[in-house]
């Protein structure tokens, strides 16, 4: 049976919905914070459970015979994510879970300027240590995300960042497809595995695009980071959010995100959406 967390949200749900071509209905079992939010897959013949990271007893029940167990990891940035990780990692291994797969990062390191990228190495390191066979869905960075990272360049013409360097800006969607590919290989993969786009662009790269696509120049602003950061909290934004953010631009500089990886298109027989394929129509 493949157990898979955070099936309620964008990337883990579309996992599923790749499973079910791969696998029988039957052979899936969704575990999720609020049952009354995943009818649609108890409707498709899936297996809903209860399981909540923060309520660490509820898990061991929830992952009970799992052969592989998905872990989606938390996407909460004001949460102690390496502590709800450990829970859900304890109770994989309580419950006699055969191989856990977790959706981490490509650039997860402990000296990345980026707090997720350093939550995701540490829940690594607890996977490594914990005597369960797993894998790292080392994703690259979500294009979707570009909508808020590089501002509201449609209105000003500007794309203003703290820093700029390559990113492998990768679609949800195919990370999702890649994933249920992996989980149907039943350990085909096994520790650290990157699944990126093929190409890595700089924020500058994406202003030439976009620039191409709307008919319209459209620069770069990298400004220094404490006046960015003033700007976000200025328009708006909670410093504390606007801190973090930072830390991805930074990363992004030193090169955290750079590196692309041939094996996403393989799994997927394709290559991989680009960003041109993903900016929005409003873009066009």
């Amino acid at each position: 049976m493949i157990i898979i967390t955070g099936a309620t949200g964008a990337l883990n749900g579309a996992t599923v919905d790749h499973l079910l071509a791969h696998v029988p209905a039957s052979e899936i079992t969704v575990a999720v914070r609020d049952t009354t939010k995943a009818q649609r897959f108890a409707d498709l013949g899936i297996a809903v459970r209860h399981g909540d990271y923060a309520a660490p007893d509820s898990l061991p029940d929830a992952f009970a015979g799992a052969d592989q167990l998905l872990l989606v990891s938390s996407s909460d940035p004001t949460a102690d994510a390496v502590s709800l990780h450990a829970a859900a990692i304890r109770a994989a291994v309580t419950a006699g879970v055969g191989r856990i797969l977790y959706t981490s990062h490509q650039g997860a390191a402990v000296d990345s300027p980026f707090g997720p990228a350093r939550d995701h190495a540490m829940t690594e390191q607890l996977l490594a240590d914990c005597g369960v066979a797993w894998t790292s869905l080392r994703n690259g960075f979500y294009a979707h995300s570009l909508d808020s990272l590089a501002g509201p360049w449609r209105e000003t013409g500007v794309v203003a960042v703290p820093a700029d360097g390559p990113v492998s800006w990768t679609a949800r969607e195919d990370s999702a497809e890649a994933a249920a590919i992996i989980l149907a290989s039943d350990g085909k993969y096994d520790g650290p595995t990157t699944l990126t786009a093929s190409a890595a662009l700089t924020f500058a790269d994406f202003a030439a695009i976009a620039s191409e696509l709307t008919g319209r120049t459209i620069e770069v602003d990298v400004m220094d980071p404490k006046e960015w950061v003033a700007a976000q909290v200025a328009a708006g934004q909670p410093e504390f959010i606007a801190s973090f953010l930072l830390g991805m631009y930074q990363a992004a500089h030193e090169g955290f995100f750079a590196g692309v990886d041939p094996l996403m298109a393989d799994l997927l027989g394709r290559e991989p959406k680009a960003v041109t394929d993903l900016l929005t129509p409003a873009a066009r």
